[in-house]
């Protein structure tokens, strides 16, 4: 059938990845979705989403995740985004796209964003059973399922960016990994000898076998047609189950030539300065497959999202060019940051390099210096902390010598340059091409005083996000320059922060919250009630430093009972009908059948809704106030704590079960995660830390998204830290390696104590280290090499909090004046709260919401509740 289109003009985009998004968003902004019908033809099964996170689906990430469609923008903005059907011809003449399902679709206005493919070398059995690309989703999902039943050994072709990710990926599935480069490094566009050396020493560091200088001469396959190895240029076989090609990409260009578009002699399909294809002028092409007037095809998204924007505007009959790009690169391949920026590789003629190498610690910069002292690029790799600034200076003369630059900060001659050393026209958001003076604007003329308002007003720090870093300093530093002084205290009662309150408790013994607020409280809060963010706040300080500053670890003993939010009001989870949650600890997952029947007597008993958790224990829903004791009389006599599920503390130590059963499993992971558990239980903290031990590098207990994470190694234990699972998932960062028992309980203990005296107020371990100064290097040194002289300390700290640990709920049923506070109603505590209702579903009980909310009667009875339900 042929979509018929009347008077409304209609553009139509092949292609819905990041760059076809963002041409969408372009529109939408030009008001150019409310005058043109948009349809969207899709090639894959789903919408866009992040490809350059990719390989975060391997740490934790789903495909929803990644996903950068919003179907609300989609609906509201009345686009028709037809998914999994794409273009299969172009009638130019007509303008007119035919769709695999056999649409057509009349076109004023064609947009081909097909982006690029994956190149494989045209070596023999390429196509041979367990050969991969990586380049989507679908390619991730059948590369996990193989490698779960099919391989042990994997090997990438390819030492470029997304080969080092897959290699990553290859080993995180439990695979012994390889590399296999054609040139004589690794990253070569982006890095010279002295970065790929230093990058070479740190994968190699991890585990993985790297092959460079070779190339691939033919896939070995069994009888079967299965990959079993490869040759290699050298004339050496490399024996492997599972191959993946990321040799480069090429772009999407064949539509176009089957039209007759003119296409570069490499590839890409040629445009003009304002990304309309230069023999049709109602044809554009954007992203991976246009050939830039520049005669340049670019691969990163920036330069892509630049060329949305230009299209989107010519069509809206706006001046705009497209030129060029900056094609400055910042990435943390395998846990390692590597960056370029500028020329980074010294084409400039009569140029001079300034370099600083320690490859004891995997640790190369160079600077790129014109002979004026302009700067000109350079390369970073295993320390970027300076790459946003020194982007921003390439092509000014730097206010310090080149020296300064890459030096370290501290060692007598590194420099820390602020936001005051970048020009007004320097670019700070590569992405979005955002300049620092635009910025300045964001705050002195349009008033934004925070980083998420200037990111709303600018988009600036909305791509990539490697420079949120230096937004954040510019805002506080035009803040300050305007005369507004940047309150860094903890809130409206505090002029200090979080950290300093901390120290100022611990080296005073100051034990309770009204001695600190009266001695240290701003002018007008001293002798005042405090607020609901301080109060919680120096409550956690105070039970994370009890047994060392003399008070009660028990968070309802007298003040300290005031100071709790709502879950800790009544040591269980507020659910959303009013109901609490009751969740006992199972260090480790560990439960026998005894300890399971009781749980299942509990929840038959009081009609609860029980749940199997991601932390490997068990939830039981649908508790009023009032029955919580009884509940947890019968869970403590049967040996249950605890499980912490309403506290800022340690939730859970989830583990595999490792070499006790398991064949691949190289340490006992299981008694690991519970020593770890019972170790740590009930410590207070900033937020709550969760944490996991794998028995293998097959990684199934997910260590490596975990606050802390222990993952078994042939000679120990391998210590990751500020891995978060959350809202903004990241992939922890290694600490240590091989270490015995002993070693990574210190090293633990050190972490977390140092986390605890240095982070600010609900502050995840994943956002503390990446705010802290230094980030991991300057915890490693200090937990690990003691650098701050603190460690014993640290260490002491830990051990007065494990030889004084008591389970709260233990504490609280042997105690009927602490019980006095589980009721409903104060003046009636012998009455249920009638509002607390539930309704049946799938054999258990959910929260009679609905009801609620049109003002009816809920259902008072659980068990009346489940035995109608039976009897429907």
């Amino acid at each position: 059938m042929t979509a018929t289109l009347g008077a409304t003009p209609t553009i139509v985009l092949v292609g819905h990845g990041m760059v076809g998004q963002r041409f969408l968003e372009a529109l939408a902004e030009r008001g150019l979705t409310a005058t043109h019908r948009v349809v969207v033809l899709c090639e894959e099964p789903r919408p866009a989403y992040d490809r350059v996170a990719l390989t975060s689906y391997f740490s934790g990430k789903t495909p929803e995740d990644l996903s950068m469609t919003d179907m609300e923008f989609i609906e509201t903005h009345g686009i028709e985004l037809f998914v999994g059907d794409p273009a299969e011809t172009v009638d130019r003449e007509a303008r007119k796209v035919t769709a695999r399902s056999g649409q057509v679709f009349e076109y004023d206005v064609l947009v081909l964003a097909t982006g690029s493919y994956p190149f494989v070398p045209p070596v023999p059995n390429k196509d041979a059973e367990g050969c991969f690309v990586y380049r989507t989703i679908e390619d991730l999902l059948a590369i996990e399922e193989y490698a779960k039943t099919r391989a042990t050994t994997g090997a990438v072709v390819g030492g470029g960016l997304l080969g080092l990710e897959a290699a990553g990926a290859l080993k995180g599935l439990g695979l012994t990994s390889h590399i296999v480069e054609f040139a004589p490094r690794l990253m070569p566009v982006q890095v010279d000898d002295g970065g790929g050396a230093a990058l070479l020493r740190t994968i190699e560091d991890m585990g993985l076998t790297v092959h460079t200088g070779v190339g691939t001469q033919e896939i070995i396959t069994d009888e079967s047609g299965a990959v079993t190895g490869m040759k290699l240029s050298d004339g050496s076989e490399l024996a492997t189950d599972m191959v993946v090609f990321s040799a480069g990409v090429r772009p999407r260009d064949q539509l176009a030539r089957d039209c007759g578009l003119t296409v570069g002699e490499r590839g890409g399909i040629t445009v003009d300065e304002q990304c309309r294809t230069v023999n049709d002028p109602h044809v554009f092409a954007i992203g991976e497959c246009a050939l830039a007037a520049d005669g340049r095809v670019y691969g990163l998204v920036a330069p892509g999202y630049e060329q949305a924007e230009t299209a989107a505007a010519t069509i809206a009959a706006d001046e705009a060019a497209f030129t060029g790009a900056d094609l400055s690169t910042k990435l943390k391949l395998l846990g390692v940051d590597v960056a370029s920026f500028g020329d980074a590789h010294g084409a400039t003629a009569d140029c001079l390099d300034v370099v600083y190498a320690d490859s004891r610690s995997g640790v190369y910069k160079k600077l790129v210096i014109g002979r004026d002292g302009e700067l000109l690029g350079g390369i970073l790799v295993g320390d970027a902390e300076a790459y946003g600034t020194l982007r921003a200076l390439t092509g000014s003369v730097p206010p310090v010598s080149p020296e300064q630059l890459v030096l370290p900060a501290g060692s007598g001659g590194g420099a820390q340059l602020g936001p005051s050393a970048l020009p007004d026209e320097a670019v700070i958001c590569s992405c979005h091409n955002v300049t620092k003076g635009t910025i300045r604007g964001a705050v002195t003329e349009h008033k934004c005083t925070t980083v998420p308002e200037v990111k709303k007003c600018t988009k600036a720090g909305t791509g990539c996000g490697s420079c949120v870093k230096v937004l954040g300093q510019l805002v506080n530093a035009e803040l300050e320059a305007s005369g507004v002084e940047v309150d860094k205290g903890l809130c409206g009662c505090f002029s200090q922060t979080r950290e300093e309150l901390y120290e100022i408790v611990l080296a005073l013994r100051i034990n309770t919250y009204q001695q600190l607020l009266d001695r240290y409280g701003r002018e007008g809060a001293r002798g005042g009630d405090g607020c609901e963010i301080c109060k919680p706040a120096v409550a956690s300080i105070i039970a994370s430093l009890a047994p060392t500053i003399g008070a009660s670890g028990y968070v309802l003993e007298g003040e300290q009972a005031t100071l709790q939010d709502s879950n800790d009001h009544f040591l269980a989870n507020l659910q959303k009908n009013g109901s609490y949650s009751v969740v006992p600890r199972i260090p480790g997952g560990e439960v026998t059948p005894e300890g399971l029947i009781v749980i299942g007597e509990i929840a038959r008993d009081f009609g609860l809704y029980t749940k199997i958790t991601g932390g490997q224990r068990i939830d039981m829903f649908g508790a009023r106030v009032e029955q919580l004791p009884l509940i947890w009389a019968r869970l403590v006599d049967a040996g249950f704590e605890s499980g912490h599920a309403y506290g800022k503390s340690l939730r859970t130590v989830k583990s595999c079960v490792g070499q006790t059963w398991c064949r691949y499993g190289v340490q006992d992971s299981v008694r690991m995660a519970i020593d770890l558990e019972l170790r740590y239980r009930g410590l207070r903290s900033p937020h709550k830390l969760k944490s996991a031990v794998s028995g293998c590098q097959r990684e199934c207990a997910e260590a490596q998204s975990k606050d802390f994470g222990v993952i078994a190694t042939a000679n120990g234990w391998n210590l990751y830290v500020g891995g978060n699972g959350g809202a903004t998932p990241r992939h922890a960062d290694l600490l240590a390696q091989d270490l015995s028992d002993a070693e990574l309980i210190r090293l633990i203990d050190r972490f977390l104590m140092f986390y605890i005296r240095t982070a600010d107020r609900l502050e995840r371990t994943s956002v503390w280290l990446e705010r802290i100064p230094g980030g991991l290097d300057h915890v490693r040194d200090v937990v690990v090499e003691d650098s701050l002289g603190i460690c014993e300390e640290l260490e002491s700290l830990m051990a007065d909090h494990v030889a004084n640990y008591a389970d709260e709920w233990a504490t609280t049923i042997n105690d009927p004046e602490k019980l006095a506070r589980f009721v409903s109603f104060v003046n009636a505590p012998d009455t249920p709260d009638p509002v607390v209702g539930f309704v049946p579903e799938r054999d258990q009980i959910k929260p009679d919401l609905p009801l609620l909310s049109i003002g009816m009667r809920p259902t008072e009875n659980t068990a009346e509740v489940l035995e109608g339900s039976a009897q429907r």
